[in-house]
């Protein structure tokens, strides 16, 4: 999963959506127990007393190698993801997920899309394909931009943040759910740190 290339579009987010001059950063490192690699968990702000409208370009999940990619991928609500079938293989894409509306695309080829709109936000839906049992993957749907993935060391960084309290939560498929209460002034970097246990 090419995590710099969704952070630098969150980052873009961020940019059109922020009003104020004056914002703060949050870094930090997250660690898995019992897990020698901390890339790609997600950190995120749960909520931002603002509105922030999704994007007109959908966004992209590929079926490929008889793998989801990317496996997580944060969305805003309101925003459409185009399921694309790259292999040579009929592929599904399905969801028991209340909170995305438990649908079924279907089956379909090599080469064609079928989509779907993820309109409620702190959704963490997840996607199964009917013909591979063993694929899986993620669509985190979130009220604003203000998120990013860990490195390899499991650190992280989430930038230009309006002044203000939020929660700060992590995220990680079979890890538990943490979160903090942070404040983050007009200026300069608050450090948080994470432990996730299974």
């Amino acid at each position: 999963m090419n995590y710099k290339l969704v952070t630098a579009f969150s980052f873009t987010l961020i940019a059109l959506a922020m009003n104020a001059a004056l914002a703060g950063d949050i870094k930090g490192k997250v660690h898995l127990e019992g897990s020698s690699n901390s890339a790609g968990i997600l950190v995120y702000i749960e909520h931002v007393d603002s509105s922030f409208a999704p994007p007109q370009k959908h966004a992209i999940m590929d079926q490929k190698d008889l793998m989801f990619v990317p496996e997580i991928l944060p969305v805003l609500a309101g925003t459409t993801v185009d399921f694309l079938n790259s292999d040579d293989v009929l592929h599904n894409v399905f969801t028991p997920s209340g909170c995305a509306g438990r649908f079924n695309l279907g089956t379909w080829p090599k080469d064609k899309i079928r989509s779907h709109t993820f309109t409620k936000a702190d959704c963490f839906a997840i996607l199964l394909c009917d013909v591979h049992p063993d694929m899986q993957a993620w669509i985190a749907v979130l009220q604003n931009p203000y998120f990013t993935f860990t490195d390899k060391s499991g650190e992280y960084e989430i930038k230009n943040i309006p002044p203000g309290s939020y929660v700060l939560k992590v995220w990680c498929p079979f890890y538990e759910v943490r979160s903090s209460s942070v404040y983050v002034k007009d200026a300069g970097i608050i450090q948080k740190d994470f432990n996730l246990k299974r």
